[in-house]
This record gives C-alpha cells, structure tokens and sequence, in this order.
C-alpha cells in the first residue's frame, strides 16, 4: 500500500450504504443478505476474484451439494444471487479506507474513490507460496493450500506436506485419514509448531504413517493438469535450507514419487488497506472482532467497519463457516445501519457514530 495520504480533493465515483471487501465466500454471503435487506451493497473483488476457493477444482463438503461443485462455480453461483437481489460486484482493488470522518472514503488503486456508510472487510487470506516450478501450473489439480478441502481426492495415495509449523502438523494428521503415507518435509532441523502438534504427529510416526523429512525443501513439482502430480524434486542438506546449498557437495538433491503437495506454510491476511484505520488486528495481521454472544460479533473496533471470513478466521478457514461469518457481518452491518438512520431521523447521527 501507498505511504502516501489519500488525496481528499479526488472526485468520489459514488456513494454506497454498504460495501462489502472481497468476492470470496465470506463477501458473498454477506452480499446475498445485504441486498435482501435493501441497502444494494458494492462488492469489490479485489486481486484475488472468488478468493482461495477458486483454486480448488471440486468443493465436496459445501452443504447443499451432494455430488460436489467446482470452487469456481460455486462462487460465480453466489455472485448471480447476490446480484439478483440487488447487489453490484466490480472489479477494483482497494488501496486505503479513511476512517477518520463519516461516510468512510474508499481509495481505489485506479485513484478512484467510493464513500460508504459501512464496510464488510471479506478480503480473506492468502495462502503463502513457494514459487517453485509446477507450482501454479499444478494448483488444485494435485497441488493444494487445503488437506481440509483437497485430502479426500488424493486417497490411497503418498502426499507430502511442506511446512513445520502447527498447520503443517495438523494438515499432515489429518491427511493420514486418506493417504498411504504422509511425508513432511522441513527445511530446518527443529519444528516451530508447538508441542501439542509435535507428540500428536509423532505418534502417527511411531504408527507408521507419516515420515518426517527434516533438513529437506521442496524444489519442483512434476506432472499435469490432466494426470495430477506425479512426482517431485527434493534437496536435503544435514544443516538446514538446502536450496541455499545447492552447490554444496553435502546437499543431495533426488526425484520422489508422491501424488499430491500440500503447502502448509501459513497465510497473509489481506488487512493492509486498513492500516490506516484504528481497525484493531493480532501480530499476523488478521482483524479483531468483538465475538462473543449477541448481536456485533462481526465488528471491529472502528464503529461501521465490519470483518468476516478468513481475514479473521486464522482456525477454521472453511467455505461453509466463512459463508456464516458473512451472514453474520451483512446482519451486524444493517442493525448499524438502521441504528444511524434512526439517529439521523432524531437529529443523534454523531452519537451513534460515536458510540
């Protein structure tokens, strides 16, 4: 995001009473019932249209579909609802929000710029990356950021999970459900997850069903789009971050046959134009809500702006309980909403928007 202010003298394209950051689940769900209740919210796609779930190429664990749906389908489905119901969805990527007066003012990277009344951040989480060969040709057609969405499909097979952490511990667990054998490769002697994770991994060690590769890093996915993964390039080095070794004569490098990658390195959430904002988040960047019981669970600490989905969701990150999530803050959003144009009708507007 740019350093510089926003510049208050661009013309604002329109005003909206609602929009709503972010096209995936969560954006969309929250649009679907936005617009239901009349305030015809704008969904900004953001760079990521249809968020995570449009890598994946088959979603058998949404509810309502029983022969399973394309991630992409699933999405451009909700976005026609969403826009019968009166919802506009745009492409755009926003820059900065301005909260320090009322109606918000969306910057767009284009240099437009949006006002609204309220503003659901949905604009997720992305799934950090290698950036190694066959990685993007092979997304969702064996490579994966899911075991949670993709394990099913690959059972019976070898899988390898990439990380240390607790979500590669706990992606590597739970894919023992489906797979031969689980390989976790590391490249560090020492795992960063914590013991919890370590001792349950550990456990299905000793059972013979997952192998830990320490001191390894993948370096190239092999196969198709049509055929899947076939196999992979390894380079292991007793000290740590081989592929900054690769000259090194102790760094061995060998082809390893395994039909699915999981990457479990983390994610980013995508927060950063709302550093601008008194929006509250934790040290990863995710959004802090209110949560608990009752009505504004969704809200943050700046009163009109609203989280959902896996841009507060560091746990779950699911389509099913970000689509809850959505629901949620497009409820939150239109109490707050009534509750200004109440106080706008009784003269109070600066109180409410206050409190």
């Amino acid at each position: 995001m740019s350093d510089e202010p926003a510049d208050q003298s661009a013309a604002v394209v329109e005003h909206r009473n609602l929009i709503v950051a972010g096209s995936g689940i969560a954006g969309l769900s929250a649009a679907i019932y936005a617009a239901r209740s009349n305030h015809e919210p704008l969904v900004l796609e953001g760079d990521e249209p249809g968020g995570q779930l449009t890598l994946t190429t088959d979603v058998e664990n949404y509810p309502g579909f029983p022969e399973g749906i394309s991630g992409p389908e699933l999405v451009n489905n909700m976005k026609e609802q969403a826009r019968t119901f009166g919802a506009d969805v745009e492409n755009g990527v926003i820059e900065s929000v301005d909260a320090s007066s009322r109606p918000f003012r969306v910057e767009m990277a284009t240099g437009d710029v949006y006002t609204a009344d309220a503003i659901i951040a949905a604009s997720g989480a992305s799934a950090r990356t290698l950036d190694v060969p066959g990685e993007d040709e092979l997304m969702g057609y064996g490579v994966s950021t899911c075991a949670t969405c993709d394990g099913a499909f690959f059972r019976d097979e070898d899988m390898l999970v990439v990380g240390g952490g607790d979500a590669a511990m706990e992606e590597a667990h739970f894919l023992t459900k489906f797979a031969d054998t689980v390989y976790v490769a590391h490249r560090r002697e020492n795992f960063r997850a914590e013991e919890y994770w370590i001792d349950r991994v550990q456990a299905k060690v000793d059972e013979g069903e997952i192998e830990i590769m320490k001191n390894t890093e993948l370096l190239e996915i092999h196969g198709s789009p049509e055929d899947g993964v076939d196999h992979v390039t390894l380079a292991r080095n007793e000290e740590g971050y081989p592929s900054e070794k690769l000259d090194e004569p102790e760094t061995e490098q060998f082809e390893f046959d395994v039909g699915a990658v999981f990457l479990a390195i983390g994610h980013t959430p995508n927060t950063e134009y709302l550093a601008d904002t008194d929006v509250e988040t934790d040290e990863e960047g995710y959004l802090v809500t209110k949560g608990g019981d009752g009505g504004g669970q969704t809200a943050t600490d700046v009163p009109g702006i609203f989280g959902a989905g896996d841009v507060v969701d560091y746990h779950y990150q699911q389509a099913a309980t970000a689509a809850g999530m959505g629901v949620k803050a497009a409820l939150d959003a239109d109490a707050y909403l009534e509750d200004n144009a109440t106080a706008a009708s009784e003269g109070t507007g600066e109180a409410v928007a206050d409190d």
